[in-house]
Parts: C-alpha cells; structure tokens; sequence
C-alpha cells in the first residue's frame, strides 16, 4: 500500500513593513507552478532566471522581477497583484520569502528552495539595504497595510549591522533560523528541492540540468548554450534591469546594484575569529549539524 503524504499545513499569518501572508490563502494553484523560496539574498533572482530561461528556451528578452513575482510582498496588494498572476498564461514561477509554517503549501507546486551561509547573506542584505532610496522607504513604510515598526535606514558599520542581524535574528528583516530550518524539514517531500548558491557557483550547467530534471522541462539542446549564457551571473549584470523589480529603481545605482556581486567570503576580512565561532555554534544549535553543513556549504 501506497504511504500517504502528510503534506504541510498553514499555521500562521506574518506581516511586517514587507510581508502579507496572507494572500497565499486566496491564490489558486494550478498543476504546474513552480515556487522559488529563499530567506532573502540567497540566489532568489539567479533561480528565477534559471527556470524562466528553461521555460523560454535561452529568450534573452524575458524580464523575470515582472514575470515571477515576490507573491507575499504586500506591496502592490493582494486584490491588484492576484489578477495579473492568475491572467498569466505561461508556466507560473512564483517567488517566496516565507518559511513553510506561514505558507499555503500545495502538492500541485513544485518548490525549490535555495540556501547560503548566512553570514554572506548578511553582506548581501547589506549592500541591498545600504543603497536602497527614498522610493524603496516610502513603498515598505508609507503605503497602506503595513503592519508593526518601519525599516529604518542601515547602520554605516557593516560590523554591526551582522551582529544585530545575529542578536535579533534576521534583523531589521525577518528571523533567519526558522526560515532554513522550516524548509530543510520538508526536504524529502516529493515536490520539494533544495539547491544551494555554492553549487550553483562550483557547477552552473549541471545544476541548471538537475533543476529542469525535477521540473520536468525538457531541454532543446539547441538552446542549451544560450540557456546557460543567460543564467551566469556576468550576462546577469550586465542586463540587470531585466531581473531587478521596476528595473532597479528602488536603489541608489539603478539594477546593477540589486545584481551585486554574487561573491560569498567578503565577511571574512570583517568578523573575528570568535564572531566566526559564534555563527557557527549557533548555526548547529538552531539547525542540527546536518543542517549547518549543508548551509555552509552544500554538502549533504
């Protein structure tokens, strides 16, 4: 006999100054979605542009930031963003920042969930965070439906905002721990993958191929150079305005700041030896040491 598959269940709402959960519970899933979750400055946007090359055969001209939408970002709201995605007609890639708890999980979706050390997406959230403008303030803390304090502007010691961001978890964003802990958990569901951004770095072409391999695309080998073109993080700047939401202007820099670097160590001429230790420490009592090793590195 067939053993059933206890999938997922909601079990809370999140709000904050980006956050609406809640329009999960009124999306309607259809048999093909793909779900592109991270915690954030893991490799969301390099996901993105991996399946929506794979579903568009290498197009250098598709414009991901508006094509796979950031669905639990309450800005635009709910009753505007809904109808856009349901009007798509192609394959839907959605993005989430969500851990699982706060998710409406679906057998019908496929998820990949992309994970990073967490001390490079600290630095990546700080360039993210550092050079954002007035416009990106006004869009998280002036519209209508925020819910608790505003984001305020980043501390200039890069230093200190990691150590607030470990002290507070995930501050002044959303916890860090749960979020990897949540996702890791379901690893073994039949429509879930994890891939790590370390991976994506060692081996982008073999990735690429075991990401179309669970989405069930088959590639036209005619287009597999211009797939993998598209998808290396060079091609990627250089046409940033393609991936960044509303073309980049949200950060000082326009979209070649959102696509930053795409480099892990840059914390390691920063934090000491014991900010070292404390990060690791803490990645195994939050996470197990399986868990922790694969974070850090993508070894399983």
């Amino acid at each position: 006999m067939a053993q059933t598959v206890e999938w997922p269940k909601k079990a809370r709402e999140i709000h904050n100054h980006h956050f609406d959960s809640t329009i999960w519970n009124d999306f309607a899933f259809r048999d093909d979605d793909i779900v592109v979750a991270t915690y954030g400055k893991s490799g969301t946007t390099w996901m993105q542009q991996i399946v929506g090359q794979l579903l568009f055969g290498g197009d250098p001209g598709i414009e991901v930031a508006t094509m796979s939408p950031w669905l639990d970002l309450r800005v635009p709201p709910k009753a505007e963003k809904l109808p856009v995605v349901e009007a798509q007609t192609h394959r839907r890639f959605l993005k989430t920042h969500l851990p699982v708890d706060a998710l409406v999980f679906s057998p019908r979706a496929k998820y990949i969930y992309i994970g990073r050390d967490g001390r490079d997406v600290v630095w990546s959230l700080y360039n993210h965070h550092a050079n954002a403008n007035r416009a990106w303030y006004e869009a998280l803390n002036d519209t209508p439906g925020r819910v608790g304090p505003p984001i305020e502007p980043p501390t200039s010691d890069v230093r200190q905002y990691w150590r607030d961001w470990m002290d507070r978890d995930g501050y002044p964003f959303w916890p860090f721990w749960e979020n990897v802990r949540s996702w890791w958990s379901i690893r073994n569901m039949p429509n879930v993958m994890l891939v790590h951004f370390a991976d994506l770095k060692r081996d982008l072409p073999g990735q690429i191929r075991r990401i179309a391999a669970f989405l069930d695309i088959s590639v036209d080998e005619s287009n597999w150079g211009a797939i993998v073109e598209h998808c290396s993080f060079d091609w990627m700047k250089q046409n940033a305005p393609k991936s960044a939401p509303l073309g980049g202007v949200f950060w000082d820099g326009g979209a070649r700041v959102f696509i930053n670097k795409g480099t892990n160590g840059r914390w390691t001429d920063t934090l000491t030896a014991d900010d070292v230790n404390d990060y690791e420490s803490r990645a195994v009592a939050e996470l197990g040491a399986d868990c922790a090793r694969w974070l850090a590195s993508g070894e399983t």
